[in-house]
């Protein structure tokens, strides 16, 4: 992907901040769509194909926190909150709720530009290879990489935020092996590891939820006490026409 074909999702009610942003997102070579609202923004979601989503938490109505619960438990879209607020407390529930990054109002442009570069570049990591178009099967789940689609063992599609994703990913690429905090945070993550450390365990707590019988007694995501997380299943590469 070229940041000419990244398309940005750039939602603030704020017209008199979001315009000029949007243009100068515009000369940096992003194709830019707008939102006023959360409810355009659901609509553009809907329609259009967004790559990366910039979202101003503070807007009347539906708020910013809100939507990107909905993003992250819908899509697999990677989320950037615009705050003006700079608790860490604030910047911590956005985390754990499955946004990518966050950048406190006001801010330079270029911060923000690279931060949505730095973001892109995380989220294809967790990406195959062009002409890798294997799916992933462990303990009769299969995750295709190529499409970000997870499908239980019943065929019932799950949908998996960004941040799910490339955890999962992680773990995929890592069979019965244990990665601690660190590592999942630099794959995941990569930036303000303090403020990290318990996003991890809400993100792995989130993925229990969705893919064990039990997200209380897990068995396919192990706690390691005093190590990290581990995949305990085999994990199969297959063609899409063996899937």
């Amino acid at each position: 992907m070229t940041e000419a074909t990244t398309r940005l999702l750039l939602v603030d009610d704020e017209q008199t901040l979001r315009k000029p942003l949007a243009e100068y997102l515009s000369r940096q070579g992003f194709a830019v769509s707008q939102a006023a609202s959360a409810a355009e923004a659901r609509s553009r979601l809907r329609n259009e194909s967004i790559d990366l989503v910039l979202l101003d938490i503070m807007m009347p109505g539906e708020d910013g926190l809100s939507l990107c619960r909905h993003i992250s438990e819908t899509r697999a879209i990677p989320v950037i909150l615009l705050t003006a607020r700079g608790e860490a407390m604030d910047r911590i529930v956005g985390l754990e709720i499955g946004a990518d990054d966050y950048v406190v109002k006001p801010f330079e442009p270029r911060e923000l530009v690279a931060r949505v570069r730095s973001v892109l570049r995380r989220t294809a990591k967790g990406a195959p290879a062009p002409g890798e178009d294997e799916i992933l099967e462990f303990d009769g789940w299969q995750l295709d990489p190529l499409k970000r689609r997870l499908t239980a063992p019943d065929g019932a599609l799950v949908p998996i935020s960004s941040v799910e994703f490339r955890l999962l990913m992680a773990l995929l690429e890592h069979p019965r092996q244990v990665l601690d905090r660190d590592r999942l945070l630099d794959m995941v993550q990569g930036r303000e590891a303090h403020l990290f450390d318990r996003a991890v365990d809400n993100q792995i707590s989130r993925l229990r939820r969705k893919i064990e019988a039990d997200s209380r007694n897990p068995v396919l995501i192990q706690t390691v006490w005093g190590g990290g997380y581990m995949l305990a299943a085999d994990v199969r590469r297959l063609r899409p026409t063996e899937a």
